[in-house]
């Protein structure tokens, strides 16, 4: 009799197994084609120049996360089935490290921002990527599953695990922050959208891995302000009023890199002794990446950025060092 009830309940447990193997297939098939594999700067230091992303619009925009990969002239988007397209930064947002793509189609399956959900401690999920660089042309991103092992703020890790991302995210008990998985989408078993999973962080201590993914809607507001050219310099806005006597790189005694690319990355070269930008603790090698709120991508803009400023107000810059963001405010005459 127990053999008769064992052998049942095998049976029951492989139709249940079965089940569930042919619902991650039919979820992972309506996920995939919202999936994009992203290449760009790489190769230096061992550095892999891949990531990935997935589609927010029916206008071919792209979410993924702001990393070196796409510090380049062009970056490549291979989609689900294997379409190429060069992809066009939007925007980003350094500070919890997110990316806005572009590409020229549409029609395109996509995630919807507004029907993102959030998920608790416990819960089931599926996480898909481009892990490792399996995925070069039309072949599907990796799917792995797993549960959220809590939620917690970032900012608890610091020092181990170095990150300018300090909100709230997911921690999962699975191995999804490998190379090439940044960018990648987190879901529920049902496929809806959750997070983002984030870059690789290490405890430099114990070589340890944090396998993370921030949620998508604290990411909401900062996606649609980007999409929205709320983030873009106003230098680029024709009908802005310039002051008649602006703030400028020499008044505030900051030199740059010299300017020798189309678009040189705003690294701060020298400082000058005495100058406001000394006593305010900027430093030579610092990136300079945001100007009174507005994103800079280069020395031009940034020159552009400081004609709109007059020389009474306060000009509020937000710099890279290392691994850390810092905000210098560097005040007004």
């Amino acid at each position: 009799m127990h053999r008769i009830f064992l052998a049942i309940f095998l049976f029951l447990a492989g139709i249940s197994n079965l089940a569930q193997s042919a619902d991650f297939s039919v979820i992972s098939a309506g996920v995939q084609p919202k999936m994009v594999k992203v290449y760009g700067a790489g190769g230096i230091r061992g550095l892999e120049g891949y990531q990935s992303g997935f589609l927010i619009s029916d206008q071919g925009h792209i979410l993924t996360v702001w990393s070196y990969v796409l510090d380049t002239d062009y970056i490549t988007v291979t989609l689900d089935d294997g379409r190429k397209f060069e992809g066009e930064i939007v925007g980003a947002d350094p500070r919890l490290e997110v990316a806005v793509l572009k590409i020229d189609t549409e029609g395109l399956e996509h995630f919807k921002l507004g029907d993102s959900v959030g998920v608790n401690p416990g819960a089931r999920i599926l996480a898909f990527s481009n892990l490792f660089k399996i995925a070069t042309g039309d072949e599907p991103n990796s799917v792995l599953h797993g549960i959220v092992a809590a939620t917690t703020p970032l900012n608890a890790r610091r020092g181990a695990f170095k990150t300018t991302y300090k909100g709230t995210v997911y921690i999962l008990d699975a191995i999804t922050n490998n190379p090439g998985a940044a960018g990648g989408a987190l879901t529920t078993r049902k496929g809806e959208l959750a997070g983002l999973l984030g870059k690789e962080l290490r405890n430099s201590q114990n070589g340890t891995w944090l396998n993370y993914a921030m949620p998508i809607n604290e990411l909401i507001p900062a996606i649609e302000d980007i999409i929205a050219g709320k983030t873009r310099p106003r230098s680029f806005d024709d009908d802005v009023i310039r002051p008649d006597v602006p703030h400028t790189l020499k008044t505030l005694g900051v030199r740059m890199v010299p300017d020798v690319l189309s678009k040189t990355p705003p690294f701060v070269d020298s400082v000058t002794a005495s100058s406001e930008a000394e006593k305010k603790g900027l430093r030579p090698d610092d990136l300079i990446l945001y100007i009174n709120d507005r994103r800079v991508d280069s020395c031009a803009t940034l020159r552009s950025e400081l004609e709109l400023i007059d020389q009474i107000d306060d000009v509020t810059l937000v710099i890279q060092r290392g691994d850390d963001l810092v905000e210098i405010i560097l005040q007004g005459e």
